[in-house]
């Protein structure tokens, strides 16, 4: 039987190894470009036209591919992440987006949606991002949150949510940014606000927020600021909050709390910010208020975009 040269098996082995590697690299481009499951491309079909995004200011050509369209993330397959920022969104968020079940970031901030907040965002259990500020968001907060063990970033402010603060906020136990400022929320702060052990900004300025705060806000031990302004909170502020060591922005100010003797001996070394009505505390940690006060409320923040 007649043998090929050396080099001519060379050759075959070579052409061998291109061809497979070119399998794998056409295999991979398809994996990428794969389509998204059905129910979560209708879901975004569903979103597109009830934020009616012929208007958007970077819209989406249907025909095409789910992982070309702008603000769609995708890996391995599925949706898990809608990044539409500042992207003139009007209309409604549809109910169903719990159907984009690997969703991890939903920002859709500083638009102009407006109805209620669908219930189903708070199932989306591989969530650690939401911020839905600068809308016209109305209706109550949900109540359940049990499924939000993932979730780090809650911003929501400057809507126009009404109703108590839920309960079961405190169920979400890797919650480091809690921002519900400059909406309509009213009644007390729960208790479960104590398990957030994690949380290092709490923004209520400007709400309805009343009574006394019966939270230990002492439990709050990565707390880096604490914004209280423009409420209706009274009463003695809870004594372990001047335990809080990371503190470095404090505005308590516009509020009816009878006494802030308590924090006279504020453990934190790091404070940079700290307003109250009360100007002998001022003086004593820096501010006063004839100087210019910073609110940092982040309504019109537009630096964070992920």
């Amino acid at each position: 039987m007649k043998s090929f040269p050396k080099q001519f098996n060379f050759l075959i082995m070579k052409n061998k190894i291109t061809y497979a590697c070119l399998v794998f690299v056409l295999s991979c481009s398809f994996m990428v470009h794969a389509q998204i499951p059905k129910l979560e491309k209708q879901y975004l079909l569903d979103f597109y036209k009830s934020t009616n995004g012929e208007n958007w200011q970077n819209t989406w050509n249907l025909q095409d591919n789910p992982s070309t369209w702008y603000g769609v993330e995708i890996q391995n397959g599925h949706v898990t992440a809608l990044k539409l920022y500042r992207n003139n969104l009007t209309g409604t968020i549809p109910d169903g987006i719990a159907k984009l079940s690997h969703l991890k970031s939903l920002n859709l901030a500083f638009n102009v949606l407006q109805g209620k907040l669908p219930e189903d965002i708070f199932q989306l259990t591989n969530l650690t991002t939401i911020r839905l500020e600068m809308n016209k968001l109305t209706g109550n907060l949900p109540q359940d949150y049990s499924k939000m063990k993932q979730l780090e970033e809650l911003s929501i402010f400057n809507n126009l949510l009404q109703g108590p603060i839920p309960v079961g906020i405190g169920e979400m136990s890797n919650l480091k940014l809690l921002n519900l400022s400059s909406n309509y929320l009213e009644g007390s702060l729960p208790r479960s606000m104590e398990k957030l052990g994690k949380l290092e900004r709490l923004e209520l300025f400007g709400n309805k927020l009343a009574g006394a705060i019966e939270v230990d806000l002492g439990r709050l031990v990565n707390l880096k600021e604490l914004i209280l302004s423009y409420n209706s909170f009274e009463g003695d502020l809870p004594s372990g909050m001047a335990t809080l060591s990371n503190l470095e922005f404090v505005q308590l100010q516009g509020n009816d709390f009878r006494s802030l003797n308590s924090l006279l001996r504020m453990q934190s070394s790091k404070l940079a910010v700290f307003d109250s009505d009360d100007e002998f505390l001022n003086m004593k940690f820096g501010t006063s208020k004839a100087s210019e006060t910073r609110i940092v409320d982040t309504k019109f923040e537009d630096a964070r975009r992920n």
